[in-house]
């Protein structure tokens, strides 16, 4: 039977993988890389001698043919982020997708029998940020990250107003753009709070929470601090 892992990578610290994702890795056939060069870090740093492939947002059909044909071959396959969870905010997602609907409706009826696709769970930033945030977890709306222009105001409104923990992802390009939002669409009287996970699991962790204003008022300030990777939550 082949099998199709999808497994969970650290966000930062590589000490961050489970003993099942080491296994893993070191008994598939190949690894698809959204970088290849990323990756190699990891399997360097867990003396893992394995054959990748890149599969990103920008890869062709040609190469999600080719893993469709390495799998009706019998290959274990193994596929990775740059970092936690694939098909998490991730191009992953579609390949997960586009394996699902082809083998499980191929007219091979050997072939969709004997495909499996496989989580192996771990490091996630929305989880990571959530467990030590301090604001409610019972539960919450994972965004994803914000878009850019088209929908960004009306998904500022439906945060103001969300009776629940809204989870999102920001760039160190937007993050004083996001908070200057949150100020304007939750005013003080909605009681809202932030959290502002930076770096997670990195030498530079950091949580921030407070008010919307204290929150874009700790970042302006400090402006060293508007650097790295964002994980937003407001409740």
């Amino acid at each position: 039977m082949s099998k199709f892992y999808v497994i969970a990578t650290p966000i930062g610290n590589l000490g961050d993988i489970t003993f099942r994702a080491i296994e893993t890795l070191k008994n598939v056939d190949l690894i698809l890389c959204e970088d290849t060069r990323v990756t190699k870090k990891l399997l360097d740093k867990y003396n893992i001698s394995k054959s990748t492939m890149s599969y990103h947002a920008q890869s062709k059909l040609a190469k999600t043919d080719k893993i469709f044909e390495l799998l009706e071959a019998g290959k274990d396959l193994a596929l990775v982020s740059d970092a936690g969870t694939p098909g998490i905010s991730d191009p992953g997602a579609l390949l997960v997708s586009q394996i699902k609907e082809k083998f499980s409706t191929s007219t091979n009826s050997a072939i969709a029998e004997n495909v499996d696709v496989i989580p192996i769970p771990g490091a996630s930033a929305v989880i990571t940020a959530l467990s030590a945030s301090g604001l409610p977890t019972h539960e919450f709306t994972f965004l994803g990250f914000l878009p850019h222009k088209k929908g960004r105001e009306t998904l500022f409104k439906e945060i103001a107003l969300s009776k629940r923990t809204m989870v999102f992802y920001e760039s160190p390009h937007r993050i004083l753009k996001t908070l200057e939002s949150l100020v304007k669409f939750c005013p003080k009287e909605n009681q809202k709070k932030v959290c502002v996970a930076r770096e997670l699991t990195k030498i530079y962790e950091e949580f921030k929470t407070g008010t919307p204003a204290e929150v874009l008022e700790y970042f302006v300030k400090n402006k060293e601090k508007q650097r790295g990777e964002f994980t937003v939550i407001v409740s």
